[in-house]
């Protein structure tokens, strides 16, 4: 089955909507700190009449009517089993371009870089690349995310300082089967088996 990719925020979204299986390696060129790891990434989609999206739109002063909807975001250490922490979430907000839906801006009411509220811009390549650029108060960061499958994605993310790069990220995230999946499967080999 030929891969159909997203060219749009909201196809994005809806695309990474689940559970993932995230294997991150991060390089800080300017300490030993090592942020490398697996943790579990949970996304959810947002209609544009989302109480959450129209808060971000408040606090940053956007108009509320010129967003498609938006996504949260969350993230847990691997195997966790309590809720996820409120400290590794957020709430993104698509504002597409009118004339262009492959680009635009998205709201973030929490950077991942800087743990502020940030604005960030976007494009689609003809390949469904997703590249976001983010200005932070002192720091620039830059992500760029595609699928291989529609249930294997990666993404690099680089994080520049006025002296140059000091963080570089490579993520290879692999989507969760879900309880109802693994049964829909289960029960399609079990009738396969039985013809």
């Amino acid at each position: 089955m030929q891969l159909i990719s997203p060219m749009t925020m909201m196809d994005f979204f809806r695309k990474s909507e689940g559970v993932w299986y995230s294997t991150r390696t991060v390089h800080h060129f300017d300490s030993v700190s090592d942020e490398s790891g697996e943790s579990n990434l949970m996304v959810t989609v947002l209609e544009k009449d989302d109480p959450r999206v129209i808060e971000v739109c408040q606090a940053q002063n956007v108009d509320p009517t010129l967003v498609s909807g938006g996504a949260s975001f969350s993230w847990l250490s691997n195997m966790d089993n309590e809720e996820p922490n409120p400290n590794y979430a957020a709430i993104l907000v698509d504002v597409p371009n009118l004339d262009d839906p492959k680009q635009g801006k998205f709201l973030r009411n929490k950077g991942y870089v800087e743990g502020i509220p940030v604005i960030g811009v976007y494009h689609f390549d003809e390949n469904g690349v997703l590249t976001i650029d983010t200005e932070y108060e002192r720091n620039q960061g830059q992500e760029r995310s595609w699928f291989v499958t529609d249930d294997f994605r990666i993404r690099v993310m680089t994080v520049k300082m006025m002296n140059g790069v000091n963080q570089m990220a490579y993520c290879s995230e692999r989507r969760c089967v879900t309880s109802s999946s693994l049964e829909a499967m289960l029960e399609q080999n079990r009738t396969r088996a039985s013809v």
